[in-house]
């Protein structure tokens, strides 16, 4: 599934029932500071309500998303808008590092630290099965915390910081979960992209 042939530092996170791969700054300034500042500027970022326990609720961050196939999560069908400059540069960088076309991303902005991700697994049903996820990180660094969706005791931690890439694959949508948690360390901007693979 993963190129091994590039001079790209790798990590295996090598957590049970999940397979993540990190790629430490893929990305490098300026070209992460350029696609920072161009994402900021040439996408059209929404605030949607989602649904919790069956309310409505602001998402505490900005959305996007884009690509050819819409996207239900949290109670919200997104319909693409078409891919522009910068995403299809991203795109086509990562996509022969880890062997798939994607048809999907979905767009974070978290403005500052009081901006977050609440704990949740990727495994929509319209995402399609064993097709990775794979995540790029532009601006402030933020934790990323995996936890298993049967024991919230085990837990792994990653710092994700501008220009990373990080791979989620096999069943680790299955058996476990993310999240990125608010801090008072952040006051700048990071944006989030998760690549994925939609069913048609």
């Amino acid at each position: 599934m993963f190129d091994r042939t590039s001079n790209i530092i790798v990590q295996n996170l090598e957590l049970p029932n999940a397979e993540v791969i990190f790629y430490p700054r893929l990305f490098q300034q300026p070209q992460s500071q350029q696609l920072l500042h161009d994402l900021l500027h040439q996408i059209e970022w929404k605030q949607e309500p989602i649904k919790i326990f069956g309310k409505s609720v602001m998402q505490p961050r900005l959305t996007a998303y884009y690509g050819t196939q819409a996207y239900t999560y949290s109670g919200i069908t997104m319909q693409p808008l078409p891919w522009n400059a910068p995403l299809l540069q991203i795109k086509q960088i990562i996509e022969p590092l880890v062997n798939t076309q994607f048809n999907g991303v979905l767009l974070n902005l978290y403005r500052n630290g009081q901006d977050y991700m609440g704990w949740h697994s990727d495994d929509e049903h319209n995402l399609a099965k064993g097709a990775i996820i794979a995540s790029v990180s532009f601006g402030e660094t933020r934790r990323f915390i995996l936890r298993r969706r049967d024991n919230h005791q085990i837990k792994a931690e990653l710092n994700l910081g501008d220009g990373d890439f990080l791979i989620m694959g096999g069943d680790t949508q299955k058996f476990w979960q993310h999240h990125v948690p608010k801090t008072a360390k952040s006051n700048h901007p990071r944006i989030n992209l998760t690549f994925r693979v939609i069913e048609q």
